[in-house]
């Protein structure tokens, strides 16, 4: 018996461990959301800023609310054109795949407001931009989930 043992551990032992499948890297998709400003429209803004907070974005892992305006990170990192080279470089300050954001502006006639939101992402040559003029701020604040709607398509 004590001759058979030593040859029962070699045989266990000399089986060579199985390779560990290869660890897939998945790439977490982060949306930075910027808030909306306006001296203007300020309800307006708040509003549009939390419907921008909680928009559900396709292909999204994460998203972020930025502490600062789109005009301000722009301001900060000298670029203030709207174009695609200055939001890409927006994303990248702010560690993000994609950005989303609002602006708000009066609208042609007394008390209109317009507003336009925006998405953009690291791999598309244009933002997804949906517009709209209201004919109130309430109107803005109520129906900016429309313009979120066609913007997410």
């Amino acid at each position: 018996m004590v001759v058979f043992a030593p040859v029962v551990l070699a045989a266990c032992g000399s089986s060579a461990p199985k390779p560990s499948a290869p660890a897939t890297v998945t790439k977490v998709v982060t949306l930075a959301v910027l808030p909306a400003e306006s001296q203007a429209y300020p309800a307006a803004a708040r509003s549009i800023t939390d419907a921008l907070s909680h928009a559900h974005i396709s292909g999204v892992d994460r998203t972020q609310v930025s502490k600062v305006s789109l005009e301000v990170v722009q301001l900060s990192i000298e670029c203030v054109e709207p174009s695609p080279a200055c939001y890409q470089l927006v994303a990248r300050s702010l560690s993000a795949d994609r950005i989303l954001f609002a602006q708000i502006a009066p609208g042609p006639k007394h008390d209109e407001i317009k507003v336009t939101v925006s998405l953009f992402a690291m791999t598309d040559l244009f933002p997804h931009t949906a517009e709209r003029v209201f004919a109130s701020e309430q109107e803005a604040t109520d129906k900016v989930g429309e313009l979120l709607t066609e913007v997410a398509r």
